[in-house]
C-alpha cells in the first residue's frame, strides 16, 4: 500500500471561511485532535500575519505531539527586498517549526497585476526564498499558488516557476488550485505533462472547492501520483471551501487502497469532524459524506427493510470504518420495518403483524401528516412507543395552563405563565415569571413538579428550534400557518429531542416541553429500574 500524506491546513484555511474564527486556545485544542486522528501535517497558520498565529506557535511547543508535525505558512520574500532581511521569511524561522510551506506566483496576471513585478523577478523571488530557508528546516513546501490556471494560460512560465522551486530545494511542488475553477480531467492532463517535464519532482495537490470538485481533483491528483494532499476538516475555507479531508481520507484508504492514517485510526474521523465543528462553532453539515449524522440514515421503508437483511444494500461502507453508524429514520414513509427496528433499539422485539405495531405504524402517518416530525425528535417517539404498548406512565396532567404578555413603555416585554398540574390526586396551581412566554411556561411547570420530581432539577434546556410550514391556503398561511417546535434537552448523562405542532407557538412549545419532562421522568425511572435489578442480582 502506497502512503500519502495528509496536510492539514484548517487551521490556517479553514479560519479564512466567514464562519470561523479560532483563538489560540481553540487552535491548541484542533491540533491536539488532528494528532490524535494521525494527520502528517498540521499547518498551524502564518506567523507573520496576526498576532493569534504568532502566539499559536509559541504555545504550541509546549505540547508533545505524536503524529503530527507542526508546519509554519507564508510567501515568497517581498519584492523590495532580499531574502535575507525579509520579515516575513524570519517570522517562519523564528516560529521554530522544522516544516514550513512558502507559496509563490504560478499565474503570469498575478505576477503582474499583484506582486506588479516582472516575470523574470518572480523567478528569483521563488528560487531564493527556498534557498534561504533550506538549511534551516527539515522539510520545506512549496505551493505553486494558481497553478492550474497559470499552466493553462501560460504552461512555460507555470513550468519554470516549478523549475525554480527544484533549484531552491524544495521537497514537495504542491500544485495548487486556488480559484477552484479547474475540472477532473484537467487536473489528469496537467499533472501528466508535469510530470513529463519534471519526472523526479514529488508532487502534492492544493484544491479549492469552487465548482464543487476540490475532493474528485484531489483523489485524481493522487492516482497520478501525488504524494502531499492538502486539505481542511470538513471542507472549511474561503468562499466555498477547500477540499473536504473527511471525504478525501477514506475514500482514497477504503476504496484505493493508500494508506492515509494509522491503523484503526480511520474510526476516530466521524469524532474529529464534529469535534472541529464544534469548536468552530458550527452546525455540522448533517449529509457530509462518510461523517454526517445522515450519512449512514435510511427513511424508505424498501431501504430499511432491505438494510435490516444486509447493510450493504443501501451503504457504501460500513459506517464503523469512519467512527460513525446506522440510523434508521421514522416518518410518514416508513414501513413496518423502520417501526421493527427502532422498537428493537428501545429493547422491544415485536412480530411485524403484531397488532401494536400496525397501530403505531398509523399513529406515526397520522402525526406526521399534521406536521409532527420524528427523524430528529427521537425522543418524542420512544415516549409514543411506550404509550401505545402501555408502558408509559402518566407522571402528570397539565388541566390548565394560560400565558400573559404586558409591555409597558421603554420597558422589556414581562411574561408570566400560570399552571394547573395534577400529580397522582393532588392539583398544583402556581405561576412563574420569565425571559419570554416559552421560558414562563417551562419555570411554572417545574415550580410544580419539582417538589414531586426532584430529578427535574438536572435537566436543562440546550436548543429551540421553531419552523413555519407553507400552506397553499391563504387562511392558512403567513403569520396563521402551523409551526414545529423542536426543543433540545439535556442532563449531566443524556440529551433528547422532543416536538409540538400547533397554530400557536406557545401551544407548540408546550406540547414539546411537556414531552420533555416526561422523558427525562421516564429515563429517570429506567434507570432506577436498572440499577435495582443489579443490586438484587449482585446480593443474589
Amino acid at each position: 500500500m502506497k502512503t500519502v500524506k495528509i496536510y492539514d491546513t484548517t487551521l490556517r484555511d479553514g479560519t479564512q471561511a466567514e464562519d470561523v474564527n479560532f483563538s489560540v486556545e481553540d487552535k491548541i485544542r484542533v491540533a491536539q485532535k488532528l494528532d490524535e486522528l494521525g494527520l502528517h501535517y498540521i499547518e498551524g497558520g502564518w506567523p507573520a500575519s496576526n498576532p493569534t498565529d504568532e502566539r499559536f506557535f509559541k504555545e504550541i511547543h509546549h505540547y508533545a505531539l505524536k503524529n503530527a508535525k507542526i508546519t509554519a505558512f507564508g510567501s515568497t520574500h517581498a519584492v523590495s527586498k532580499n531574502a535575507d532581511n525579509d520579515q516575513n521569511l524570519k517570522s517562519l524561522i523564528a516560529s521554530g517549526v522544522d516544516v514550513i510551506t512558502i507559496f509563490g506566483k504560478t499565474w503570469d496576471i498575478h505576477v503582474k497585476e499583484a506582486l506588479k513585478t516582472t516575470l523574470e523577478k518572480n523567478l528569483e523571488l521563488i528560487k531564493n526564498s527556498l534557498l534561504f530557508l533550506r538549511p534551516k528546516v527539515k522539510e520545506l513546501f512549496f505551493d505553486a499558488e494558481h497553478f492550474f490556471d497559470g499552466f493553462k494560460e501560460n504552461k512555460e512560465y507555470a513550468l519554470a516557476c516549478l523549475k525554480k522551486a527544484l533549484e531552491g530545494k524544495a521537497d514537495v511542488l504542491v500544485l495548487c488550485d486556488t480559484n477552484g475553477g479547474t475540472t477532473p480531467s484537467e487536473i489528469r492532463q496537467i499533472i501528466r505533462e508535469v510530470k513529463k517535464e519534471l519526472p523526479h519532482a514529488s508532487l502534492g495537490i492544493h484544491a479549492h472547492n469552487d465548482s464543487e470538485l476540490a475532493v474528485a481533483n484531489s483523489i485524481i491528483a493522487v492516482e497520478e501520483g501525488a504524494i502531499q494532499v492538502q486539505g481542511t476538516i470538513n471542507g472549511y475555507g474561503e468562499r466555498c471551501g477547500n477540499a473536504n479531508l473527511c471525504s478525501i481520507i477514506p475514500n482514497l484508504q477504503l476504496k484505493l487502497g493508500y494508506t492515509c492514517l494509522p491503523e484503526d485510526n480511520l474510526r476516530l474521523l466521524t469524532s474529529t469532524s464534529l469535534f472541529v465543528s464544534e469548536v468552530a462553532n458550527l452546525p455540522s453539515f448533517h449529509r457530509q459524506p462518510f461523517v454526517g449524522k445522515s450519512a449512514f440514515a435510511h427513511k424508505g421503508g424498501v431501504h430499511v427493510s432491505a438494510v435490516r437483511k444486509n447493510p450493504r444494500t443501501y451503504e457504501h461502507i460500513k459506517p464503523e470504518l469512519v467512527g460513525n453508524k446506522q440510523r434508521i429514520l421514522l416518518s410518514d414513509l416508513a414501513g413496518q420495518s423502520n417501526i421493527l427496528f427502532k422498537a428493537r433499539q428501545y429493547g422491544f422485539h415485536l412480530d411485524k403483524n403484531d397488532p401494536f405495531v400496525l397501530e403505531l405504524l398509523a399513529k406515526l402517518k397520522e402525526l406526521e401528516s399534521q406536521g409532527y416530525e420524528y427523524t430528529a425528535a427521537e425522543a418524542s417517539f420512544e415516549l409514543l412507543l411506550n404509550r401505545v404498548l402501555g408502558r408509559a406512565r402518566t407522571y402528570f396532567t397539565l388541566e390548565n395552563y394560560r400565558v400573559l404578555e404586558t409591555k409597558r413603555k421603554k420597558e422589556e416585554p414581562i411574561s408570566e405563565a400560570t399552571v394547573m398540574v395534577r400529580v397522582g390526586g393532588m392539583l398544583e396551581h402556581t405561576a412563574a415569571t420569565g425571559k419570554g412566554p416559552v421560558n414562563a411556561l417551562d419555570n411554572a411547570l417545574r415550580k410544580a413538579l419539582e417538589k414531586f420530581y426532584p430529578c427535574l432539577k438536572e435537566m436543562h434546556l440546550i436548543d429551540f428550534k421553531v419552523r413555519v410550514f407553507s400552506s397553499l391556503n391563504r387562511d392558512l398561511a403567513g403569520t396563521a400557518s402551523k409551526v414545529r417546535v423542536l426543543i433540545e434537552s439535556g442532563d449531566s448523562k443524556h440529551r433528547w429531542i422532543t416536538v409540538g405542532v400547533s397554530f400557536n407557538i406557545i401551544e407548540a412549545s408546550r406540547q414539546a416541553l411537556e414531552d420533555s419532562l416526561n422523558y427525562k421522568l421516564f429515563k429517570s425511572d429506567q434507570e432506577k429500574l436498572t440499577k435495582a435489578l443489579k443490586e438484587a442480582s449482585e446480593g443474589f
